[in-house]
Protein backbone atom coordinates (compact mmCIF):
# COMPACT_ATOMS: atom_id res chain seq x y z
CA UNK A 1 0.00 0.00 0.00
CA UNK A 2 1.63 3.32 -1.21
CA UNK A 3 2.16 6.41 0.81
CA UNK A 4 -0.31 8.54 -1.22
CA UNK A 5 -3.10 5.66 -0.47
CA UNK A 6 -2.47 5.74 3.29
CA UNK A 7 -2.82 9.29 3.86
CA UNK A 8 -5.59 9.45 1.36
CA UNK A 9 -7.15 6.48 3.65
CA UNK A 10 -5.74 9.27 6.83
CA UNK A 11 -8.05 11.57 5.54
CA UNK A 12 -11.17 9.95 4.95
CA UNK A 13 -10.87 8.21 8.30
CA UNK A 14 -10.64 11.57 10.03
CA UNK A 15 -13.03 13.52 8.35
CA UNK A 16 -15.91 10.64 8.82
CA UNK A 17 -15.08 10.20 12.78
CA UNK A 18 -15.36 14.18 13.11
CA UNK A 19 -18.92 14.26 11.41
CA UNK A 20 -20.17 11.58 13.53
CA UNK A 21 -18.90 13.06 16.63
CA UNK A 22 -21.26 16.11 15.96
CA UNK A 23 -23.65 14.40 14.05
CA UNK A 24 -25.93 14.11 17.67
CA UNK A 25 -26.39 17.94 17.25
CA UNK A 26 -28.11 17.49 14.16
CA UNK A 27 -30.43 14.55 15.70
CA UNK A 28 -30.90 16.84 19.00
CA UNK A 29 -32.40 19.54 16.53
CA UNK A 30 -35.47 16.82 15.02
CA UNK A 31 -35.59 15.25 18.63
CA UNK A 32 -39.52 16.16 18.49
CA UNK A 33 -39.81 13.68 15.53
CA UNK A 34 -39.84 10.10 16.57
CA UNK A 35 -36.59 7.86 15.88
CA UNK A 36 -38.13 5.53 13.00
CA UNK A 37 -39.29 8.34 11.23
CA UNK A 38 -35.87 10.33 11.19
CA UNK A 39 -34.32 6.81 10.59
CA UNK A 40 -37.05 6.76 6.94
CA UNK A 41 -36.03 10.33 5.98
CA UNK A 42 -32.35 9.49 6.35
CA UNK A 43 -32.51 6.86 3.82
CA UNK A 44 -34.77 8.31 1.35
CA UNK A 45 -32.77 11.23 1.36
CA UNK A 46 -29.79 9.66 1.05
CA UNK A 47 -30.82 7.65 -1.56
CA UNK A 48 -31.57 10.79 -3.45
CA UNK A 49 -28.22 13.11 -2.89
CA UNK A 50 -26.80 9.65 -3.75
CA UNK A 51 -28.50 9.69 -7.35
CA UNK A 52 -27.63 12.87 -7.61
CA UNK A 53 -23.97 13.12 -6.59
CA UNK A 54 -23.51 10.15 -9.10
CA UNK A 55 -25.17 11.86 -11.74
CA UNK A 56 -23.00 15.11 -11.12
CA UNK A 57 -20.14 12.77 -10.79
CA UNK A 58 -20.68 10.73 -14.05
CA UNK A 59 -20.00 7.45 -11.79
CA UNK A 60 -22.77 5.43 -13.00
CA UNK A 61 -20.28 3.56 -15.06
CA UNK A 62 -18.93 1.87 -11.83
CA UNK A 63 -22.58 1.62 -10.30
CA UNK A 64 -23.34 -0.98 -13.22
CA UNK A 65 -20.13 -2.52 -12.83
CA UNK A 66 -21.20 -3.58 -9.24
CA UNK A 67 -24.36 -4.14 -10.51
CA UNK A 68 -23.30 -6.43 -12.75
CA UNK A 69 -21.82 -8.67 -9.92
CA UNK A 70 -24.97 -9.94 -7.94
CA UNK A 71 -22.97 -11.48 -4.98
CA UNK A 72 -21.74 -8.27 -4.36
CA UNK A 73 -25.40 -6.52 -5.00
CA UNK A 74 -26.84 -9.46 -2.13
CA UNK A 75 -23.74 -8.52 0.40
CA UNK A 76 -24.45 -4.67 0.08
CA UNK A 77 -28.30 -5.89 1.20
CA UNK A 78 -26.60 -7.46 4.44
CA UNK A 79 -24.90 -4.10 5.09
CA UNK A 80 -28.05 -1.98 4.32
CA UNK A 81 -29.54 -3.76 6.84
CA UNK A 82 -26.93 -3.48 9.45
CA UNK A 83 -26.44 0.17 8.73
CA UNK A 84 -30.01 0.54 8.98
CA UNK A 85 -30.00 -1.11 12.30
CA UNK A 86 -27.42 0.92 13.61
CA UNK A 87 -28.90 4.20 12.39
CA UNK A 88 -32.06 3.38 14.48
CA UNK A 89 -30.47 2.49 17.51
CA UNK A 90 -28.18 5.66 17.23
CA UNK A 91 -31.04 7.80 16.92
CA UNK A 92 -33.33 6.30 19.62
CA UNK A 93 -30.24 6.40 22.05
CA UNK A 94 -29.27 9.91 21.13
CA UNK A 95 -32.61 11.88 21.42
CA UNK A 96 -33.47 9.24 24.60
CA UNK A 97 -30.76 11.00 27.05
CA UNK A 98 -28.78 7.52 26.18
CA UNK A 99 -25.52 9.40 24.36
CA UNK A 100 -23.11 8.56 26.82
CA UNK A 101 -23.75 5.02 25.91
CA UNK A 102 -23.64 5.36 22.41
CA UNK A 103 -20.64 7.28 22.60
CA UNK A 104 -19.39 4.11 24.64
CA UNK A 105 -20.61 1.52 21.85
CA UNK A 106 -18.24 3.74 19.34
CA UNK A 107 -14.89 3.92 21.92
CA UNK A 108 -15.17 0.09 21.94
CA UNK A 109 -15.39 -0.37 18.27
CA UNK A 110 -11.62 -0.09 17.75
CA UNK A 111 -11.34 -2.90 19.85
CA UNK A 112 -13.79 -5.20 18.03
CA UNK A 113 -12.28 -4.32 14.88
CA UNK A 114 -9.35 -5.48 15.68
CA UNK A 115 -10.89 -8.75 16.92
CA UNK A 116 -12.60 -9.08 13.74
CA UNK A 117 -9.49 -7.94 11.86
CA UNK A 118 -8.13 -10.90 13.47
CA UNK A 119 -10.90 -13.55 13.05
CA UNK A 120 -11.39 -12.82 9.26
CA UNK A 121 -8.99 -10.76 7.92
CA UNK A 122 -6.05 -12.98 9.54
CA UNK A 123 -4.70 -9.74 10.55
CA UNK A 124 -2.13 -10.70 13.75
CA UNK A 125 -2.81 -9.47 17.30
CA UNK A 126 0.14 -7.62 19.02
CA UNK A 127 0.55 -8.34 22.56
CA UNK A 128 0.01 -4.77 23.60
CA UNK A 129 -3.57 -5.51 21.07
CA UNK A 130 -4.26 -8.52 22.79
CA UNK A 131 -3.87 -6.64 26.67
CA UNK A 132 -6.27 -3.60 24.86
CA UNK A 133 -8.82 -5.99 24.50
CA UNK A 134 -8.88 -7.96 27.74
CA UNK A 135 -9.12 -4.43 29.32
CA UNK A 136 -12.25 -3.72 27.48
CA UNK A 137 -13.60 -6.80 28.32
CA UNK A 138 -12.97 -6.31 31.78
CA UNK A 139 -14.66 -3.71 32.04
CA UNK A 140 -17.82 -4.72 30.79
CA UNK A 141 -17.70 -7.64 32.85
CA UNK A 142 -17.14 -5.24 35.97
CA UNK A 143 -20.23 -3.55 35.05
CA UNK A 144 -22.18 -6.94 34.51
CA UNK A 145 -21.15 -8.11 37.95
CA UNK A 146 -20.77 -5.25 40.38
CA UNK A 147 -24.49 -3.26 38.86
CA UNK A 148 -26.23 -6.00 37.27
CA UNK A 149 -26.14 -4.40 34.11
CA UNK A 150 -24.89 -4.49 30.25
CA UNK A 151 -24.37 -1.86 28.33
CA UNK A 152 -26.77 -3.19 25.56
CA UNK A 153 -26.61 0.49 23.55
CA UNK A 154 -23.06 0.69 23.63
CA UNK A 155 -22.56 -3.16 22.95
CA UNK A 156 -25.18 -3.10 19.58
CA UNK A 157 -23.87 -0.09 18.38
CA UNK A 158 -20.37 -1.55 18.54
CA UNK A 159 -20.94 -4.79 16.87
CA UNK A 160 -23.04 -3.16 14.37
CA UNK A 161 -20.89 -0.90 12.75
CA UNK A 162 -17.95 -3.53 13.15
CA UNK A 163 -20.07 -6.13 11.03
CA UNK A 164 -20.81 -2.91 8.63
CA UNK A 165 -17.10 -2.19 8.31
CA UNK A 166 -15.97 -5.86 8.14
CA UNK A 167 -18.27 -6.27 5.07
CA UNK A 168 -17.55 -3.07 3.18
CA UNK A 169 -13.85 -4.43 3.70
CA UNK A 170 -13.83 -7.95 2.08
CA UNK A 171 -16.32 -6.89 -0.75
CA UNK A 172 -14.14 -4.12 -2.34
CA UNK A 173 -17.11 -1.49 -3.69
CA UNK A 174 -16.49 1.33 -3.98
CA UNK A 175 -18.00 3.89 -1.67
CA UNK A 176 -20.25 6.30 -3.43
CA UNK A 177 -21.46 2.83 -5.80
CA UNK A 178 -21.80 0.90 -2.34
CA UNK A 179 -23.74 3.92 -0.57
CA UNK A 180 -26.09 4.22 -3.47
CA UNK A 181 -27.42 0.29 -3.65
CA UNK A 182 -27.30 0.03 0.12
CA UNK A 183 -29.98 3.34 0.51
CA UNK A 184 -31.69 2.03 -2.94
CA UNK A 185 -32.04 -1.46 -0.59
CA UNK A 186 -33.56 0.55 2.01
CA UNK A 187 -35.42 2.94 0.26
CA UNK A 188 -38.73 0.70 -0.40
CA UNK A 189 -39.25 0.48 3.44
CA UNK A 190 -38.58 3.42 4.39
CA UNK A 191 -41.15 5.18 1.75
CA UNK A 192 -43.83 2.59 2.54
CA UNK A 193 -43.07 3.20 6.35
CA UNK A 194 -43.30 7.04 6.41
CA UNK A 195 -46.25 7.39 3.77
CA UNK A 196 -47.94 4.44 4.67
CA UNK A 197 -47.57 3.75 7.88
CA UNK A 198 -46.41 6.65 10.21
CA UNK A 199 -49.24 8.84 11.81
CA UNK A 200 -47.43 11.43 14.07
CA UNK A 201 -47.26 15.05 14.76
CA UNK A 202 -44.67 15.38 12.15
CA UNK A 203 -45.25 12.66 9.93
CA UNK A 204 -47.67 14.60 7.41
CA UNK A 205 -44.63 17.10 5.48
CA UNK A 206 -47.38 19.19 3.85
CA UNK A 207 -48.30 20.40 7.66
CA UNK A 208 -44.42 20.40 8.74
CA UNK A 209 -42.83 23.97 8.64
CA UNK A 210 -40.51 24.72 6.42
CA UNK A 211 -37.37 24.88 8.38
CA UNK A 212 -38.02 21.02 9.94
CA UNK A 213 -38.69 19.79 6.98
CA UNK A 214 -35.12 20.97 5.17
CA UNK A 215 -33.40 19.61 8.76
CA UNK A 216 -34.98 16.51 7.97
CA UNK A 217 -34.25 16.91 4.03
CA UNK A 218 -30.25 17.44 5.50
CA UNK A 219 -30.26 13.56 7.05
CA UNK A 220 -29.47 12.75 3.96
CA UNK A 221 -26.29 14.62 3.66
CA UNK A 222 -25.84 14.30 7.34
CA UNK A 223 -25.74 10.36 6.89
CA UNK A 224 -24.01 9.95 3.06
CA UNK A 225 -20.69 12.29 3.79
CA UNK A 226 -19.25 10.47 6.85
CA UNK A 227 -20.31 6.99 5.24
CA UNK A 228 -18.58 7.55 2.13
CA UNK A 229 -15.83 8.84 3.68
CA UNK A 230 -15.58 6.07 6.11
CA UNK A 231 -16.13 3.36 3.43
CA UNK A 232 -13.17 5.28 1.38
CA UNK A 233 -11.16 4.65 4.47
CA UNK A 234 -11.82 1.35 4.88
CA UNK A 235 -10.86 0.09 1.23
CA UNK A 236 -7.38 1.96 1.77
CA UNK A 237 -6.09 1.02 5.11
CA UNK A 238 -6.46 -2.41 7.20
CA UNK A 239 -9.40 -2.60 9.42
CA UNK A 240 -7.13 -2.18 12.05
CA UNK A 241 -5.80 0.76 11.27
CA UNK A 242 -9.21 2.34 10.72
CA UNK A 243 -10.01 1.34 14.35
CA UNK A 244 -7.21 3.35 15.68
CA UNK A 245 -9.10 7.11 14.40
CA UNK A 246 -12.48 6.09 15.89
CA UNK A 247 -11.66 7.58 19.51
CA UNK A 248 -12.42 11.68 17.94
CA UNK A 249 -16.20 10.67 17.24
CA UNK A 250 -17.00 9.24 20.50
CA UNK A 251 -14.62 11.38 22.38
CA UNK A 252 -16.62 14.48 20.46
CA UNK A 253 -20.10 12.73 21.42
CA UNK A 254 -18.81 12.38 25.13
CA UNK A 255 -18.12 16.49 25.84
CA UNK A 256 -21.55 16.98 23.96
CA UNK A 257 -23.34 14.68 26.42
CA UNK A 258 -22.07 16.07 29.45
CA UNK A 259 -21.32 19.77 28.73
CA UNK A 260 -24.47 20.63 26.52
CA UNK A 261 -26.86 17.82 27.37
CA UNK A 262 -26.45 17.11 30.66
CA UNK A 263 -26.27 13.72 30.71
CA UNK A 264 -24.53 12.47 33.96
CA UNK A 265 -21.79 9.98 34.80
CA UNK A 266 -22.86 7.32 36.63
CA UNK A 267 -21.25 4.92 38.80
CA UNK A 268 -21.18 1.82 36.24
CA UNK A 269 -20.50 4.28 33.67
CA UNK A 270 -17.73 5.78 35.15
CA UNK A 271 -15.93 1.87 35.55
CA UNK A 272 -16.90 0.93 32.21
CA UNK A 273 -15.71 4.18 30.87
CA UNK A 274 -12.15 3.78 33.02
CA UNK A 275 -11.39 0.43 31.65
CA UNK A 276 -11.92 1.55 27.75
CA UNK A 277 -10.17 4.74 28.01
CA UNK A 278 -7.47 2.36 29.46
CA UNK A 279 -8.11 0.12 26.93
CA UNK A 280 -7.65 2.83 23.86
CA UNK A 281 -4.45 4.08 25.76
CA UNK A 282 -2.87 1.01 25.39
CA UNK A 283 -3.77 0.45 21.62
CA UNK A 284 -2.88 4.08 20.46
CA UNK A 285 0.68 3.38 22.46
CA UNK A 286 0.95 -0.07 20.77
CA UNK A 287 -0.02 1.63 16.97
CA UNK A 288 2.40 4.41 17.88
CA UNK A 289 5.71 2.33 18.74
CA UNK A 290 4.74 -0.34 15.77
CA UNK A 291 4.47 2.44 12.99
CA UNK A 292 7.92 3.77 14.42
CA UNK A 293 9.50 0.36 14.13
CA UNK A 294 8.17 -0.26 10.49
CA UNK A 295 9.76 3.24 9.52
CA UNK A 296 12.84 2.35 10.72
CA UNK A 297 13.14 -0.83 9.38
CA UNK A 298 12.38 0.86 6.18
CA UNK A 299 15.09 3.61 6.87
Amino acid sequence: MDSQQTRQGIGYALGAYFIWGIAPAYFKLVKEVPATEIMTHRVIWSALFMLLLITLTRSWAQVRSVLAQPKKVLLLALTAITIGGNWLLFIWAVNNQHMLEASLGYFINPLINVVFGMLFLRERFRRLQWLAVLLATTGVLVQLWQFGSLPIIGLGLALSFALYGLVRKKIQVDAQSGMLIETLWLFPLAAIYLFGFADSATSHLSANAMSLNLKLVAAGIITTIPLMFFAAACARLRLSTVGFFQYLGPTLMFLLAVLFYGERLTPDKMVTFGFIWLALAVFIIDAVAFSARARMRVA
